[in-house]
């Protein structure tokens, strides 16, 4: 009896044990019912994705099996740590069909995170390919505790707010593949934070500012265009650094190589320039550099001269000599010259002082003549420009208050066509327009062969881009490492000298803010006079940002362009086309306008690209119907096929859609003539969603209005380019005027459907 009450004892413990055991991990991981709303709310404003549809009124969220898609992690009934990767990847390449990659118009970011701050404790944050779009909220600052944050392979676009600067308990810090740009706000305030990857966005130009106790930093693939900061040499427990594939100048800091705990060094495809020095030491740790497709010259130093069984260095695609991948370098005049001098000259303390002194001097002096000159050519432009003022003030009455009521009168056949204007732009007031436009540009300046094969390698194939309008292009870099596009124009053999000499002049003056501008030329001539058969080399500036059809095809980049950014671009068109009717003699018409012609800069600037070079080329430089040169008459038919062309990507950057047949321009523009006759909300019911709420009806109706014009049937009844910039310029003044305002214009006028 003994025996058996002492056997049974062990048992009683052993089951009491595991019952106080199971309190205890029942209390750490039940979950408190209002963070499992907070859950269930965010399964909902996700759109249900397929990692999540598991989820339902049985679901203990804390002993979920957790997996490489999906995490939570619970303590004292709270969620400490969330994680979903979705299948709504943006990497490594843009999605064929974007739209299925976002989550749905009706979905608000700012609402999504404020449901997550709710989940007060948490400390990880991963939220991967999951389809959110809109910039990042502010209210982000109010996750107090968290230490990870990670928003990558999603479609966030506008800047990193500041607040982001609250997380001072934040160690990594994760955006990578987004839309965000500008600048990075200042880092260095979050001293614990370790790992930062902002890769594949489109942040720049400055360098950030970040702390020296970094362990991993990733800004590759983005629009850095400053040189490294000399600081990087205090990053002592970094261990990778990514910079690739940005616009970086200036030489490599050498203490790069030597940092004590760097393995991987990132610098592929920028502009860093110089030569290295010789005597560089390279850490033990460092186990893989990249530095190709660079403009570096001279030697590569010894510790990364050749690869090793620890060491991988890729180096080809500068100007370095020696070495056994010499075959895989750019000539030496390919590369910038001036580069070779990695330091400027030392001054000593008697030529510096002296220096000051000279320069303090000066300053005084031309202080006082240039408070001189400012003040005179104040009273110079007063006069001139009230002159210009009363003589123009008919034509550019949109700028005083007079235009509304001429306007609100006007019915829509007079929006181009009833308004008293001058048929051409004034003679005079034109070469001044253009000169101010095309400031920015390098000197025009003639280019010889070698110079053109050493800028495409020789005309090398990798560098091919395809068939223009009226020849070859491709792409070379100059010898100050600017990239450029090379149109290679082979010439009818009928041309004589004194028309070649003409038509080289007006190439030089092809430069306007709104042209993929005529930066030079060169000449080849196959025979012993100047005037047969041969080549001409058209140098122009290279616009890498993509077209305005790529903007509107990609749903990611299409957000950006909201109606202000999409009138602005749509005006640059036109005073681009203008610019090529009118500010050079004689015009150039017939332009081949089209949507994927139009390219957008850093600044969503337009460019008009692939417009008629006025050269007698052997493609495309003969009218099918008469046989004579296409260059040779300025015709009006000529001059308004341009315009409805403009009309057509009018017609596209209102919608947002695509056209591809005459039968579709047709029946967009019916569908825009019954918005005007119908109801407002007709015609708002054809803007493409991505503009709502960012337009004032007017200016919608306006830009309907010119746009309908613009694609008459009958080429003589469309308005001049000149018409078409008044309106949208008119337009863009009614949008201004609604957004001074808040957006509340009254009755129709809003666009806050």
């Amino acid at each position: 009896m003994e025996k058996s009450r002492i056997s049974s004892f062990p048992r009683s413990f052993t089951a009491l044990f595991t019952l106080i055991v199971m309190q205890v991990s029942i209390s750490r991981g039940q979950l408190a019912p209002s963070e499992t709303r907070i859950l269930f709310q965010v399964q909902k404003l996700l759109e249900y994705p397929q990692v999540l549809q598991g989820w339902n009124n049985w679901t203990n969220f804390c002993y979920l099996p957790p997996s490489p898609s999906l995490k939570v992690v619970c303590s004292n009934s709270h969620v400490t740590e969330l994680t979903v990767v979705g299948n709504r990847s943006t990497s490594p390449a843009y999605p064929s069909s974007p739209q299925q990659n976002t989550l749905s118009d009706s979905f608000s970011i700012d609402a999504f995170f404020t449901t997550l701050t709710k989940l007060s404790s948490l400390k990880v944050l991963s939220l991967v390919s999951l389809g959110l779009w809109g910039p990042l909220p502010p209210k982000i600052s109010r996750f107090w505790s968290l230490q990870a944050l990670n928003v990558s392979s999603n479609f966030i676009h506008g800047q990193i707010p500041r607040e982001i600067l609250s997380l001072k308990n934040l160690t990594s810090l994760v955006l990578a593949h987004n839309l965000l740009n500008g600048t990075v706000p200042d880092l260095r305030s979050l001293v614990l934070l370790q790992e930062l990857n902002l890769g594949g966005n489109l942040l720049g130009p400055a360098f950030p500012s970040l702390g020296n106790d970094l362990v991993t930093i990733i800004l590759k693939n983005n629009s850095l265009r400053s040189v490294i900061p000399s600081g990087i040499k205090n990053f002592n427990q970094l261990q990778q650094l990514d910079i690739s594939s940005n616009k970086l100048i200036g030489p490599i800091p050498s203490a790069l190589f030597s940092l004590p705990s760097l393995q991987y060094l990132g610098l592929a495809q920028n502009q860093l320039s110089g030569a290295l020095p010789a005597n560089i030491s390279c850490s033990a740790k460092l186990q893989y550099v990249d530095i190709s497709h660079n403009i570096l010259i001279g030697k590569l130093p010894s510790c990364i001269a050749t690869n090793t069984s620890t060491r991988t260095v890729i180096s080809s695609w500068n100007c370095l000599s020696g070495g056994k991948n010499s075959s895989y370098q750019h000539p030496y005049s390919f590369c910038n010259k001036e580069a070779l001098a990695v330091k400027p000259p030392i001054k000593s303390k008697e030529q510096k002082s002296s220096t000051i002194k000279l320069g303090i001097v000066l300053g005084i002096a031309g202080a006082v003549l240039g408070t001189a000159g400012v003040l005179g050519l104040l009273v110079l432009v007063i006069i001139r420009r009230s002159k210009t003022a009363a003589d123009d003030d008919q034509v550019y009455s949109m700028f005083d208050g007079s235009v509304a009521s001429k306007r609100s009168a006007a019915s829509k056949r007079s929006v181009a066509s009833k308004r008293p204007v001058q048929s051409a732009v004034d003679s005079r007031r034109v070469p001044q327009t253009m000169r101010s436009a095309a400031m920015g540009l390098p000197p025009y300046r003639v280019f010889t062969l070698e110079e053109m094969e050493d800028a495409t390698n020789s005309f090398d194939p990798l560098n091919f881009i395809g068939e223009g309008s009226q020849g070859q292009l491709y792409k070379g870099w100059l010898i100050d490492s600017s990239a450029v596009l090379v149109k290679c124009v082979k010439l009818k053999q009928k041309n004589l000298p004194q028309s070649m000499i003409q038509q080289i002049e007006v190439l030089s003056k092809l430069r306007h803010l709104h042209l993929v501008s005529i930066l030079g030329h060169s000449i080849v001539t196959y025979g012993d006079h100047s005037s047969s058969a041969g080549t001409v080399f058209v140098v122009l500036e290279h616009i890498s940002k993509g077209s305005l059809r790529d903007y509107l095809a990609d749903e990611r980049k299409r957000e950006m362009l909201r109606w202000p950014q999409r009138m602005a671009i749509i005006i640059g068109v036109a005073r681009g086309i203008q610019f090529l009717h009118t500010g050079v003699a004689p015009g150039i018409f017939g332009n081949n306008v089209k949507i994927e012609n139009v390219l957008l800069d850093d600044s969503l600037t337009a460019k008009l690209s692939d417009y008629k070079i006025p050269l007698p080329s052997k493609v495309g430089s003969e009218s099918p119907i008469t046989g004579q040169d296409a260059f040779s008459t300025n015709s009006e038919n000529a001059e308004k096929e341009d315009v409805y062309q403009l009309g057509v990507i009018l017609l596209q950057v209102i919608t947002g859609k695509p056209v591809a047949s005459s039968r579709a321009v047709d029946e967009l523009r019916i569908q825009l003539e019954k918005g005007l006759a119908e109801a407002p909300s007709k015609l708002q019911a054809l803007v493409d969603p991505s503009t709502r709420g960012s337009f004032a009806y007017e200016s919608l109706k306006t830009a309907a209005e010119i746009t309908i014009n613009c694609l008459e049937k009958d080429s003589r009844t469309r308005p001049s380019i000149e018409d078409v910039l008044w309106n949208l310029q008119y337009s863009i003044q009614i949008q201004e005027g609604w957004s001074s305002t808040s957006g509340n214009l009254g009755g129709p006028h809003s666009s806050s459907y």
